[in-house]
């Protein structure tokens, strides 16, 4: 039996900033379906927020992110996110990040949305790229066991304790146990439970969907960000830096709409501030055939190449648009999921012994919308103080004994072998189909009880899925049907909290109730997977610092 101190799922940057926090003595293992760097925090483009500049504050910080969370983010946790930022940033740095440089050498800093100060620290536009690269290196020089291509299909839980999870070897197809003394997840978002999204086809919220299954609640999963700049028709990012150096937002009658949603902040104002006002224009008929125009001419060649030449490419090869010629058309695209395994500060989940990190967790720094640049900056925070809690826990835990693992390779041997009935492309289309039009940027009571309905009414489909490839090696079909069962689970889960949210808060906006409700609804949404179905809890926010105040820009 192969077993661990520590086990981490996921090798994005919070699982590898959690494998490198772990002393070295401890036995680390990572798992990922995919080869470490072509995990999805490659794919983050604009930067990380830490106030480092002498005439910023983490306080300061500390305002922008809870005002940005429309005050449903933890204080507790933004205080110790933004307190903590600098030295993370510094330390990364110490590693040998290649952070952009001003004038005078410091590490440079840009404007991002909703920021009073700019202090997103960057690396051109490929920041993530960059930071996962930096890992992957101090990870080498650990003595980590890095298991690529391997799929979790679910935690074992025994005696209470999560310890270990069942995989299966992409390679070969065997199943099997790994035992662990503490487990972290850190296996990202869930954006592929949208049609189109700007994540990566990995991004299918298992994670998640394992904790959820477990008995572990998933906290505040209503709240779901649309970038506001996506290329039109693929998803493609069109990242905020774009807007960050300058380039501004205009409709069908060349009008710079922000001006009028946003008249302080503009084209930085928060994301869902600016992703409804540009759905806004396009609905009322000012969009330029589904689009809204990104402008960046007026930087010119030399500017764009030097702060943004991941999205000069992106523009010509996918828009065929010349950014110092022509401005490129663009759409708010499904970015990001707030929610996530509900967490303690240091990364604890309810079950002991099960941890979990980044984007699919939710200590809450985000609330009901997060502001970019700090996505990064928790995965490197929080991922630090996850893997350092495991790792306390670890040394103090026995080794609980594993289960056979018969009736998993049972299950999924079942789902190989399945031959008569859908193809998975077609149940998949139709959840993110529903997804995308009846819980997007504007809902409504009505539509939404329509699309919890039309959801349950695909659940059953799962049971009959016809696969063509019926082979251990490399069955990316398999896996493609296991990624499904996670889609669903997610899905109804957003859906359901969506439905009984009756205010507007952050990203998410209804019609019907398109007041912030302090009153009735300044608390988080816990979704708990029971055997009678999805059940519902509250929980109050956390106030320290900041008292509650309109929310403007």
């Amino acid at each position: 039996m192969t077993t661990h101190d520590v086990l981490i799922i996921g090798a994005g940057l919070a699982g590898m900033r959690a494998a490198v926090a772990i002393p070295a003595h401890l036995n680390v293992g990572i798992i990922s379906k995919v080869h470490p760097v072509r995990s999805h925090s490659v794919a983050a483009e604009g930067g990380i927020n830490a106030a480092i500049h002498p005439d910023d504050s983490w306080e300061a910080h500390m305002y922008d992110t809870v005002k940005g969370s429309d005050w449903l983010g933890d204080q507790d946790a933004i205080e110790v996110l933004c307190q903590e930022a600098p030295q993370d940033i510094h330390r990364l740095e110490q590693m040998g990040a290649l952070f952009s440089r001003d004038a005078a050498g410091r590490i440079a800093q840009r404007n991002f949305g909703g920021l009073g100060f700019p202090r997103t620290c960057y690396v051109a536009d490929r920041t993530g790229h960059a930071l996962v690269h930096l890992l992957y290196e101090q990870l080498l020089k650990r003595n980590a066991t890095v298991y690529e291509e391997w799929y979790v299909t679910s935690l074992i839980v025994q005696e209470g304790v999560c310890c270990g999870a069942t995989v299966l070897n992409i390679r070969d197809g065997e199943v099997s146990a790994i035992g662990a003394k503490a487990v972290i997840l850190a296996t990202g978002g869930c954006g592929r439970v949208y049609k189109i999204s700007t994540n990566g086809l990995i991004n299918t919220g298992d994670g998640m969907a394992l904790a959820y299954r477990a008995g572990v609640p998933l906290q505040d999963m209503e709240f779901i960000q649309f970038h506001p700049t996506t290329l039109k028709e693929t998803g493609i990012l069109i990242t905020e830096g774009a807007r960050g150096e300058g380039g501004y937002l205009f409709n069908s009658r060349g009008e710079r709409f922000m001006e009028k949603y946003a008249p302080k902040m503009k084209e930085l104002a928060s994301r869902d501030v600016v992703s409804r006002a540009a759905y806004q224009e396009i609905m009322e008929g000012r969009g330029v055939e589904g689009c809204v125009m990104l402008d960046l001419r007026h930087l010119g060649k030399k500017k764009i190449l030097e702060k943004l030449p991941q999205i000069w490419e992106l523009s010509q090869t996918y828009a065929g648009v010349n950014l110092a010629e022509a401005p490129v058309p663009i759409t708010p695209g499904v970015h990001y999921v707030m929610g996530g395994i509900k967490t303690n500060l240091w990364g604890e989940t309810p079950l002991p012994g099960l941890y979990a990190a980044g984007e699919c967790a939710s200590v809450s720094v985000h609330g009901a919308n997060r502001l970019g640049g700090n996505a990064l900056m928790e995965t490197i925070t929080y991922g630090r103080r996850t893997g350092t809690s495991a790792a306390e826990f670890s040394a103090k835990a026995k080794q609980i004994p594993l289960p056979d693992v018969k009736e998993e390779r049972a299950r999924i041997d079942a789902i190989r072998l399945s031959s008569k009935g859908e193809k998975i492309g077609a149940v998949w289309g139709d959840v993110g189909s529903i997804m995308a039009d009846y819980f997007g940027i504007v809902r409504a009571k009505d539509r939404m009880k329509e699309g919890v309905q039309q959801l349950q009414s695909v659940r059953p489909r799962l049971l009959n899925l016809a696969l063509m490839d019926h082979g251990h090696i490399f069955n990316m079909e398999l896996i493609e049907a296991l990624q499904l069962y996670s889609v669903m689970d997610l899905a109804e889960v957003i859906a359901t909290a969506a439905l009984h949210r009756e205010e507007s808060r952050g990203a998410h906006f209804r019609s019907d109730f398109p007041k912030r409700d302090d009153t009735h609804w300044l608390k988080h949404t816990l979704s708990y997977k029971t055997e009678t179905g999805l059940r519902l809890e509250y929980q109050p926010v956390t106030l320290t610092r900041v008292p509650l105040a309109e929310r403007a820009y």
